[in-house]
């Protein structure tokens, strides 16, 4: 069933949004690059910018259309930010409780519904405690506990873990994930983090430009992206090209330059524009051209280096209008001499391209 109901149409400055979201109850990951209006749909769902054209409807309940447009109070929803935001004069129960307080319950019953709260994100010993008195992560559960203890009909989740250490947003990821399990509302997550979103979210929604441009759940987006942006967000090369028939069947790449294929895509004739994606991982590098390798080989200059733990992440330039992204260890990295601007050769096996329709 249908829980949330919206298209947005927002106009602000020379930035247009117009998005629809038609999602049922669970987590919806909205991403996309910095201003692509992300932030903005959120705002529009909440009341805090009004609509241009558009409606939205939630639960059955029509919170803005052509001749309605209630004030944020008056929506049922529930908004956690990247700061919690929490009253530093009061204690964890007070500030959780403040929201029913608000609409009218009396102390005793707010409290109650508080404590509850703060006891399904685990914070029942802290009760008593103050903001300042709690960990970074303890204070946003904290800020999701006021968020739900009015029991929104819809919860917006704005970067809710982009200000915590790594060690804390892994543990505060984990609590969040557990509590949203059970929420029986919808909730519109937006992250620049793909593991937040690849781990919270039942749909992902990538905008750009103030348009959608791709949706489906983790795996589908995992397994098909269709737009540099979203290969990039989940970790893989993507090449765009014509297919060619005649022979092995091979990818005509932008810029002349050729990708074969293991197999063709099944059902895909020649000449149909075609999506390639490679990990990152698949893609060896070597310091000469070897004499036996993989099908697909281009000698290229390295752009980038990224180190994340013990592997690196390389950039490479060479393949004409396309770059290409290696994953390889540190060791292969001294010994390679992968530093910006090296020349090396990449390889890449038919076996390890996935290829389907643009």
């Amino acid at each position: 069933m249908t829980v949330l109901d919206a298209h947005l149409v927002v106009a602000l400055g020379s930035f247009d949004l117009d998005l629809e979201l038609r999602r049922p109850a669970g987590v919806t990951g909205i991403l996309g690059p910095n201003g692509s209006g992300k932030t903005t749909a959120l705002k529009a769902l909440a009341g805090l910018l009004p609509l241009d054209r558009g409606h939205v409807r939630v639960a059955g309940g029509t919170w803005a259309a052509e001749r309605t447009a209630l004030p944020p109070e008056q929506r049922s929803v529930g908004l956690v930010l990247a700061e919690p935001m929490l009253f530093p004069h009061l204690s964890l129960l007070d500030n959780v409780a403040y929201g029913p307080r608000a609409r009218g319950a009396r102390r005793a019953v707010a409290r109650e519904r508080a404590a509850e709260e703060l006891t399904r994100v685990g914070l029942e010993d802290l009760v008593d405690r103050r903001p300042s008195q709690v960990s970074s992560g303890q204070a946003q559960r904290a800020a999701l506990a006021r968020a739900l203890a009015t029991d929104p009909a819809l919860l917006l989740l704005d970067e809710p873990l982009s200000a915590l250490d790594p060690q804390t947003r892994t543990a505060t990821r984990a609590e969040l994930a557990h509590r949203l399990r059970d929420y029986p509302g919808t909730t519109v997550l937006v992250s620049h983090d793909p593991l937040d979103a690849l781990t919270l979210a039942d749909e992902l929604l990538f905008v750009d430009a103030g348009r959608l441009v791709q949706s489906g759940t983790p795996a589908e987006i995992v397994a098909r992206p269709r737009s540099p942006y979203v290969a990039g967000v989940v970790g893989l090369n993507l090449l765009r090209g014509t297919l060619a028939l005649g022979g092995a069947p091979t990818l005509r790449l932008a810029g002349g330059a050729e990708l074969v294929l293991a197999d063709a895509p099944a059902g895909v004739p020649d000449g149909a524009d075609v999506l390639a994606t490679v990990n990152p991982a698949a893609v060896t590098l070597y310091t000469d051209r070897p004499t036996a390798s993989a099908r697909n080989l281009w000698q290229v200059e390295v752009g980038a280096v990224t180190v994340t733990g013990q592997r690196a992440r390389v950039v490479l330039h060479g393949i004409p209008g396309n770059d290409l992204v290696a994953e390889v260890t540190l060791p292969a990295v001294a010994q390679l001499g992968v530093v910006a601007g090296a020349r090396l050769w990449a390889g890449v096996k038919a076996t390890e391209v996935e290829a389907y329709p643009d």
